[in-house]
């Protein structure tokens, strides 16, 4: 019979996955938007691309941050003491970037929409970058504390390269016009789009679950009556997070041809 630590961990393991692969689309594609999108009107095709997504892609990270709070309240102790350098920045960008995405369409003015699609690529940025050191950190298994010099800085670029390059697997399959053509270049013209959009997700999904490997979770465990409380509540909610996220990827599938905001 599984345990329900088994369960927790496991659905710690699904959120987080969960996370990086859908989100991960939405943030690589913020973050270069000023290459796919020249002009005014192909930034909006660039955003209108992934608009429909990205709250529902920020609700596995919720989720996520729900569970190990819940189930596991002595490691997210450590965490958010340990590694509040490195979540500072994380927040904050992805704050930033919400503002952006949410007030874009609500004023006018090409000034007002620079400043919004500024918000946008600065806070996508932020939050690939901030993900690096922190996931460095658990790799080795040391949630106590931020990684720092060489290793911090590698972890920033690579785990920024990865959430761009699953942006532009994403985009290849959302675009038209030349921002397609644009993501397209880079992707490169052998082989069907979404093989790239595959591949980054494979590797962003395997992020977490390596991360997760190095940590003691088991023993960091909430207690008995508290994981009774909590993990069959949250089995309960899962088949609806991963019922409305099918929903909408299936809704939004096709290819964005005008410029649209939620």
């Amino acid at each position: 019979m599984i345990s329900l630590e088994s369960l927790a961990i496991a659905l710690l393991a699904f959120f987080a996955t969960g996370y990086f692969v859908l989100a991960g689309a939405d943030i690589g594609t913020g973050m270069l938007t000023p290459y796919l999108g020249r002009t005014d009107h192909e930034r909006r095709l660039v955003i209108a691309s992934f608009a429909p997504f990205f709250l529902g892609n920020e609700v596995w990270l919720v989720a996520t941050a729900g569970v190990l709070v819940g189930c596991f309240p002595d490691l997210e102790g450590e965490l958010m003491t340990g590694q509040f350098t490195v979540l500072l920045p994380l927040l904050a960008g992805w704050i930033v970037r919400d503002i952006g995405l949410w007030s874009r369409g609500r004023g006018r003015g090409r000034v007002w929409r620079a400043v919004c699609d500024a918000a946008v690529v600065c806070g996508s940025w932020t939050v690939a970058l901030a993900w690096g050191p922190l996931l460095a950190a658990l790799l080795v298994g040391t949630p106590y504390k931020p990684a720092t010099g060489p290793t911090a800085l590698l972890a920033s670029l690579a785990s920024a390269a990865l959430f761009a390059a699953h942006g532009l697997g994403f985009a290849t399959l959302r675009l038209t016009g030349l921002p397609y053509e644009r993501a397209r270049l880079l992707v490169g013209r052998t082989g069907r789009p979404w093989q790239s959009f595959a591949l980054t997700a494979v590797l962003l999904g395997v992020l977490p679950l390596l991360a997760g490997t190095a940590l003691p979770l088991t023993e960091r465990a909430a207690d008995g009556a508290t994981l009774t409380l909590l993990v069959p509540a949250l089995l309960g909610v899962t088949p609806l997070l991963v019922a409305a996220q099918v929903w909408t990827w299936r809704t939004f599938r096709h290819r964005v041809t005008r410029p649209s905001y939620l």
